[in-house]
Formats: structure tokens, sequence, C-alpha cells
């Protein structure tokens, strides 16, 4: 698939348009943001971490019935998807207590919670992603309310299956945030990526964080954290 002229580049990617007006290429960067940009740097190799584990665990999802954007990797950094819209929802499910979380309602990291839990983050930079509720989401017309359950549901069954997966792993999934786009018929599906740039990963017998935390946090190992968990997924994503 021929790549044309760039129509974006966010904090972590720049896509493509190609001779297809249904399908993107999207290109992943080594470029680390945190904190709505406040913090830059630099993670060696990790673009083509992100899209190759994004791939996988897209293509893993799609055999259990969650439908993506995904097409087609079409090299270490580049991958083929569908043409979105990009819902304005950022969606985190959480099973364990960590990060804002924690700092939000005073309570310590590492409380595991009875059922997971989901969140809405209206998709705006200017206005710092506020958090939001489903209400909030209607009356601003982000979405209806069938794509809002649609979104629920596949967001729960992304975090069963992703939690079984990480566990075979040796990783707990400690939490993830998702988006979802609109094809050109209307059909919601998972788009963005899925990565240690958007899920809290920790060693489920260290508690090792082998994520993005590593960067916003100045622990040290950043690539060497990014690494080990890719490698954890190679030897295990054929048989899942």
């Amino acid at each position: 698939m021929k790549k044309g002229a760039q129509l974006y580049e966010g904090k972590a990617k720049k896509v493509y348009a190609t001779e297809d007006p249904e399908l993107l290429i999207v290109s992943y960067k080594d470029d680390a943001t945190a904190f709505n940009g406040l913090k830059r740097g630099t993670i060696e190799g990790k673009g083509v971490i992100n899209n190759k584990m994004s791939n996988a665990l897209m293509r893993m999802l799609e055999k259990r019935g969650v439908p993506t954007h995904f097409v087609e990797e079409l090299n270490d950094r580049e991958t083929l998807v569908k043409k979105v819209s990009i819902v304005p929802l950022e969606v985190i499910i959480r099973n364990i207590s960590a990060g804002s979380f924690a700092k939000n309602y005073g309570v310590e990291e590492g409380i595991v919670f009875d059922a997971p839990t989901i969140e809405f983050s209206y998709k705006n930079d200017a206005l710092g992603d506020p958090l939001i509720n489903e209400y909030h989401a209607l009356a601003l017309k982000l979405a209806t309310p069938k794509e809002i359950e649609t979104i629920k549901r596949y967001a729960f069954k992304v975090n069963e299956e992703l939690k079984k997966f990480w566990l075979s792993s040796g990783v707990t999934l400690v939490d993830f945030k998702l988006e979802f786009g609109r094809l050109s018929d209307g059909k919601i599906v998972l788009a963005d990526e899925i990565s240690p740039d958007t899920c809290r990963l920790w060693d489920s017998a260290t508690g090792k964080k082998l994520d993005k935390d590593r960067f916003r946090r100045d622990l040290g190992g950043v690539e060497d954290a990014y690494r080990e968990i890719m490698d954890r997924l190679e030897k295990n994503i054929e048989e899942a």
C-alpha cells in the first residue's frame, strides 16, 4: 500500500493517507510525553515495540469478538488501518488502584478491586482531558446511548481477554486506556493502540513496573522494561 500525504502528527504517531480513502497508514514514533505533554523525551525503540504489540493484541482481540481498526502490519513501525472517526472519549479500565485514581481519591497504589472500574475522559487536550460521566458525554453529543453501551461492552471484554493473556506471561494488568472510532458505516471499532504507553503492566511476582510509568516517574530502565514486556508477549502470543 503506497503511503500518501501526512494527515496528522500526534505525540506518539503520524498518520498518512493511502490511495484508498477508507485506509490509512499509522507510523509509530519513539517520542515520549507525560502529564499532557509537560514532560517530553525519547524512548529508544518504543515505536517498534508499540506497533508490534498493538497489532499482535488487536489480532488476538479480533479472534475473541472485538472488532478493531487493524488491517495489516507493513513494517516495524507502520501499520495499515481502517479509517475511523475517533469518538472523543478516552476509556480507562482499572483493575487495581494506581496513578491518578490513587492520587485523586487518596488511596494507596496496589488495592485490587472487587470488580473492574470504568472511567471516561473527554478527549480534549486544551481542557486537559477532564473526567466525565455518561450523562456529560450524551449532553455534549460525543456519542449516542447505543454507542456508549457498545464501547463499555467492548472495553470490559478487552479487559477480560488482556488480563488472561498477561497473567499467562507473568504480568498483572493494572489499568489501561482505550480509544474507539466509527467506521464510515457507523460501526464502532477499537482503535489507537494497546502498548506499554497505554497500559500499566506490573511483574506478577515482584511488582516491577514494565510500562510508561518508568518514564513518568524517572524510575530508569525504561527501554529495558519495554523490551522485557515485548519479549514476554512474543513468547505467549501464538498460543493465545
